[in-house]
């Protein structure tokens, strides 16, 4: 019985270990991966009202997160977009002069229809109180801060304040990406994103297989 919980305890341990916090910073530099849609967000109809980006991603708002145009001192300033972080979305270099997204003190939700391993987005001014979550439902699966992707994040608004950044889920998938921040404020714009494949994936599931396959042998065993 005690070789049986210890075997029990082990699948548990890494099974946990295998599913916990699976999004990775891939880049902070550079543009979209190529080959996901990308979505330049300009459909999008100024306020805060519900509404969706595409048929895949629907936004929703908290607080005195809006989509926005322009920039508005001490409440939101356009992302810069410079070098390749625009390529594929037609924007033109400098500040931002399309619509984009702003938490302001609250949150921006994308809700998607369907599972995804991959999201980038054009961040603007990062500053050290904003914050991404990553959730596969209800459980969180990745969160980071403005100085996960740029040590100093001081809310610079010019060209080297924004960072085109591209997230991977290698341990599984996301369906909820919530952008938010506790001060004014967390400005982006041209995301991407793609669902095709699971990095990792069979991998993953041989070795959680192994682990219970250990603990049917210690049953079989007694």
């Amino acid at each position: 019985m005690k070789n049986l919980f210890l075997a029990s305890c082990l699948a548990l341990s890494l099974t946990s270990g295998l599913l916990a916090d699976s999004i990775t910073v891939s880049s902070v530099n550079g543009g979209a991966a190529t080959g996901s849609p990308k979505l330049n967000l300009d459909s999008l109809v100024l306020g805060n009202s519900t509404q969706w980006a595409d048929a895949v991603i629907k936004v929703s708002f908290t607080g005195t997160a809006q989509v926005v145009q322009g920039a508005a001192g001490g409440l939101y300033a356009a992302p810069f977009v410079s070098g390749s972080n625009g390529v594929g979305f037609g924007n033109p270099v400098g500040a931002d002069t399309t619509h984009y997204l702003s938490t302001g003190i609250g949150s921006v939700v994308l809700d998607f229809t369907s599972q995804q391993n991959y999201f980038g987005l054009l961040w603007g001014s990062v500053d050290n109180y904003n914050t991404l979550e990553f959730y596969n439902g209800a459980s969180l699966v990745g969160s980071f801060t403005g100085t996960a992707i740029w040590a100093s994040a001081n809310g610079n608004q010019g060209q080297q304040g924004t960072f085109y950044v591209n997230f991977n889920d290698t341990n599984g998938s996301f369906n909820k990406v919530v952008a938010k921040s506790s001060q004014y404020a967390f400005e982006f714009d041209n995301i991407a994103y793609n669902g095709q494949g699971v990095p990792d994936g069979g991998a993953t599931l041989a070795f959680v297989g192994l682990a219970f396959a250990g603990l049917a042998a210690v049953r079989r065993k007694r």
